[in-house]
């Protein structure tokens, strides 16, 4: 059983808009701070054997100038890979999917005896089809990463007994799995408010994009 409300609870939402390289882009950011210990979640971030257990298979070299092949979603290169020194660690990836480039930033920050993960998510405006951002909102991508976030909080608390990525996709369409997702998509709602969304449009954003993940309205060039 998961406690819903406290992981959604644990996570803290932003998005906001800046200039990268010249254009204009968008970027989703979530935090959650874990019990483990820095080098452990880095481990769990970066091992392909982990990721495997909590997130999606992955192939590849997962090293500075490797390239990258998750299992039926996204590929790409590592950009940046520094592994933990002092208190903190950076992993910066390209997100290759559906012939769009993103990229992908975790930050790891040892806090006390766990350790507290930014995953940043920045991608052209110019790459977004127009009507996928205006239907969905940042929840589009955004409950994606939620539900990664869930998948590492229970292997690091609970590695023997976790979901694997094949429950979690069954787990999605239980009841329990639809409240998480409904809670994923409000709260994306409300950081777009945040980010200066009039609250109707966020809310059937949330709306639109909690029906997507429950199967009831499609997607196209879905990331994440």
């Amino acid at each position: 059983m998961v406690d819903v409300l406290k992981q959604l609870g644990a996570v803290r939402r932003s998005v906001r808009s800046e200039m990268t390289d010249g254009e204009a882009s968008n970027v989703q950011t979530l935090e959650q701070t874990y019990p483990s210990p820095l080098a452990d979640v880095w481990d769990a971030v970066t091992s392909a054997d982990r990721i495997a257990r909590w997130f999606m298979p992955v192939s590849g070299e997962l090293q500075l100038g490797g390239r990258y092949q998750l299992e039926g979603n996204a590929g790409g290169e590592v950009l940046e890979c520094e592994p933990p020194a002092g208190d903190a660690a950076r992993l910066r990836v390209t997100w290759e999917f559906g012939g769009g480039v993103t990229w992908l930033t975790v930050r790891l920050h040892a806090e006390g005896e766990g350790t507290r993960l930014e995953l940043e998510h920045v991608a052209r405006e110019a790459d977004v089809p127009a009507e996928m951002s205006e239907m969905f909102g940042p929840g589009a991508t955004g409950v994606g990463w939620d539900g990664g976030l869930l998948g590492l909080a229970l292997h690091l608390t609970s590695p023997e007994t976790a979901m694997t990525p094949e429950q979690g996709e069954a787990w999605a369409f239980t009841q329990e799995g639809k409240s998480f997702n409904r809670g994923a998509a409000d709260a994306w709602g409300a950081a777009s408010v945040a980010a200066g969304t009039d609250e109707a449009t966020a809310q059937r954003q949330a709306d639109a994009t909690f029906g997507f993940y429950t199967g009831q309205t499609g997607m196209e060039g879905e990331q994440g």
